[in-house]
């Protein structure tokens, strides 16, 4: 069973370890065919667009060839991505936790989140990837539940078993006497038992 401190660690899933990385992406003036091509090579179902200096501008999805290019029936190599992406980009934090990056989704009605770091795109979220670590996640708060159940039952057979009495060790009075090899000691001298 894992230790409680890797569990810790673990539940705070930051959106830098289910990311794709690296981002393709694509200049704003380049034509929608050149978008497309790039999805197919490297199968992606979505391309960022940049400006000239590298900034995200926006997303260009298959949807928005299909509704943008297609449906409109213009030719793809005259289109350009800028009149097609999608913008702005919604960005988030590398550091972010995944809790954060979902709730962004949710609230904002996006699949998609850009990863940004000093303004450069250096990555890519999608609900896919945090769907992907949610059984995970629950079952990591699972075993942390149980975990602090086991914890609070130990403790609590503790208290149970703790009786007030002259302890047979020293002979003083305690209120939290507790059977060590067949003898009732007090706190005391139940330390300095384990420490011989």
């Amino acid at each position: 069973m894992p230790l409680m401190s890797d569990i810790g660690l673990r539940s705070k899933m930051l959106v830098k370890d289910v990311m794709s990385s690296p981002v393709v992406t694509v200049d704003e003036n380049a034509p929608a065919n050149r978008v497309s091509e790039l999805m197919e090579k490297h199968d992606l179902g979505c391309i960022i667009v940049t400006s000239n200096q590298g900034k995200p501008q926006g997303i260009i999805t298959e949807r928005d060839l299909v509704v943008r290019v297609l449906a409109k029936n213009a030719p793809p190599d005259s289109v350009k991505a800028k009149n097609v992406m999608t913008s702005p980009l919604i960005t988030i934090e590398p550091d972010a936790t995944i809790n954060e990056a979902a709730r962004k989704m949710s609230k904002l009605n996006v699949r998609r989140l850009g990863v940004t770091y000093k303004g450069q795109i250096i990555g890519l979220v999608s609900s896919k990837d945090v769907l992907a670590v949610m059984p995970e996640l629950l079952e990591i708060i699972q075993e942390k539940a149980l975990l602090e159940r086991e914890n609070r039952v130990e403790e609590e057979e503790k208290e149970a078993t703790s009786l007030s009495g002259h302890c047979e060790r020293c002979g003083g009075w305690s209120d939290n006497l507790q059977e060590v090899d067949g003898e009732l000691l007090c706190e005391e001298c139940r330390i300095e038992l384990e420490s011989e």
